[in-house]
Parts: structure tokens; C-alpha cells; sequence
């Protein structure tokens, strides 16, 4: 069963054809694919089709249903969906328009991308770069109306195009995050063991990455190395010490984990531009004041 509210402007496109023997029996094909140009109230509900359908958005935003999940695929965002189970997409609350292609495609091809295109079955958009996503819609369209062994051809080696620039942008997309999460596990690891004597050989026996990598991530999510990231943690610490305590300067840069007075009060005084003690009464006094 098939509701809609067509409501996008006259130059969209939707086009269909049907599939003969040989598309039938290939990897990837589609029965139908549009631009549409979908304004606030565009929507549709279906049960089921026995395709998929790949969205990109060109402008604006749309709301994507199934299963109790629901996404919305902003510009630049495609998603495959299966249409085998009831869905639902319209123009997202809040948008004036949803400007995106679309294509009901199915196959073997399909199929087997789908564990990673919908990971644990739920609706995941992949955020594309540059226009080669609009180049390989625009193909489809064009070859759709020809109906030649070449076009049969020329479509299917477009539509797994798509699917694969969506799974290689999740692989990237799984790989960054996965960078950052190790990156912030190391951070932690220094802030929690601070007072202890650290090397880089410490971080990279949990990170399983090499020395140039690391420090190259390291740099990118936390702004610094992984040393002066650790030597202003201390700082701050000592900054707390100085302020809340009467503990000796000797006393904080144990605590701190500098080791000795001296070393402390250089990398102090290069950090700060003052002494500890200078802080200390500067900050003290300031406090006195108010």
C-alpha cells in the first residue's frame, strides 16, 4: 500500500521502466529513480516493495521512517533503505524544501552491501564530499530510457558506484571515530596518571599504531603533543595546589609530578610567565581584593 502527497515543483523527474531477462538477472537495477524538487508538505508512506531505494539530498532536509528509527538526511547525506518493511519520508519539521534524488534498486549486488550501508539494520546517513554522487544520479536517468545491453551495463556499474562511495565514507567516518576515541583513551591515561613518571612507549602499547601516526592524531584531536598536553595538566594541578594549599613549592612539584623544585618552576614560569610563588601571591592577593 502506497500514500503520498506529491507536492514538489513541475521540473522533478520520475521516471520508470521495466526490467527485462538480462537486467533481471544482474547485481544491480532499478525499476524507477527521480529528482525530486519536494516542497514543505512532500511525504510518502508505503508497507512494502520488494526493492531498496538510495536518497541524496541536494538542499533542504528530509525525515526517513522505519522501524521505530527515524534519521534526517541533510544536505549532502545519502541512505539506502530497504522498502521490504513499512517506511515513511516526507520534507523535515522545520525545511522548506527536500531536494534530493532517489532510486528504487535491487540485486544481489545490493543485497550484499546492505549489512554495511545499514548497520545492525538501522537507517544510517553517509555524508558525501564533491558532486560524483549527482554525476552517477544523473547517469541512471539518462540510461534509463534506452534500454540497450550498453545501458543495462552503464547503470549497473553506476549504481554500484553509489554504494560503494556510501560504504567507503562509513569505513572512513568508522575509522575516524574510532582515532578519536584512542586519541581521548590517551589523554585520559596521562590526566589520571600524572604524578607518574610517563613515555610515549606507555601510550603506544595500547594505541597499536606507530610513533608518527600517533603523535600526527594526537596533534589533530587534542591540539598539542602528547608531552605539552601532559605538562600543562600539571600546571593546572600545581595552579590548584599553589592557590588552595600552603604546601612548599618543593611539596606541589612532587605532588604534580615534576619531580624536583626546579624543573617545576621552569616549566611553570614558561607556561605562566610568573614564578609558582609569584602566582601564588598574585592570585592570593587578587582573591583578597574582591
Amino acid at each position: 500500500m502506497l500514500t503520498y502527497n506529491m507536492d514538489v515543483t513541475p521540473e522533478s523527474i520520475w521516471k520508470r521502466t521495466t526490467l527485462s531477462e538480462a537486467e533481471r538477472a544482474q547485481s544491480y537495477s532499478c525499476t524507477e529513480a527521480g529528482l525530486f524538487y519536494a516542497q514543505q508538505r512532500f511525504s510518502t508512506a508505503r508497507t512494502d516493495k520488494e526493492s531498496y531505494i538510495l536518497f541524496y539530498t541536494l538542499r533542504g532536509a528530509g525525515l526517513i521512517e522505519q522501524d521505530g528509527n527515524h534519521v534526517v538526511l541533510e544536505t549532502g547525506q545519502a541512505l539506502l533503505l530497504n522498502c521490504r518493511t513499512a517506511q515513511s519520508y516526507c520534507t523535515a519539521p522545520g525545511q522548506s524544501c527536500w531536494h534530493h534524488y532517489w532510486v528504487h534498486l535491487d540485486g544481489a549486488g545490493v543485497a550484499a552491501m546492505e549489512p554495511l550501508l545499514l548497520p545492525d539494520k538501522k537507517l544510517t546517513p553517509v555524508q558525501l564530499t564533491g558532486v560524483r554522487m549527482q554525476e552517477l544520479f544523473e547517469l541512471v536517468l539518462e540510461q534509463m530510457e534506452l534500454g540497450t545491453v550498453d545501458s543495462m551495463v552503464q547503470t549497473g556499474l553506476a549504481l554500484h558506484e553509489m554504494l560503494a562511495l556510501c560504504a567507503q565514507s562509513l569505513f572512513a567516518q568508522a575509522e575516524m571515530t574510532t582515532n578519536r576515541q584512542l586519541i581521548l583513551q590517551a589523554a585520559e591515561t596521562l590526566r589520571k596518571n600524572y604524578r607518574q613518571e610517563l613515555s610515549l612507549a606507555d601510550l603506544l602499547s595500547s594505541a597499536h599504531m606507530s610513533k608518527s601516526y600517533f603523535l600526527r592524531l594526537f596533534r589533530r584531536y587534542m591540539g598539542t603533543t602528547p608531552y605539552n598536553y601532559l605538562v600543562n595538566f600539571r600546571i593546572t594541578q600545581a595552579k590548584e595546589l599553589l592557590v588552595l594549599t600552603d604546601h612548599s613549592i618543593s611539596e606541589i612539584a612532587q605532588e604534580a609530578g615534576f619531580g624536583d623544585a626546579s624543573n617545576f618552576s621552569t616549566r611553570f614560569a614558561k607556561a605562566t610567565g610568573q614564578s609558582p610563588m609569584q602566582y601564588r601571591k598574585s592570585t592570593l592577593k587578587s582573591k583578597e581584593s574582591k
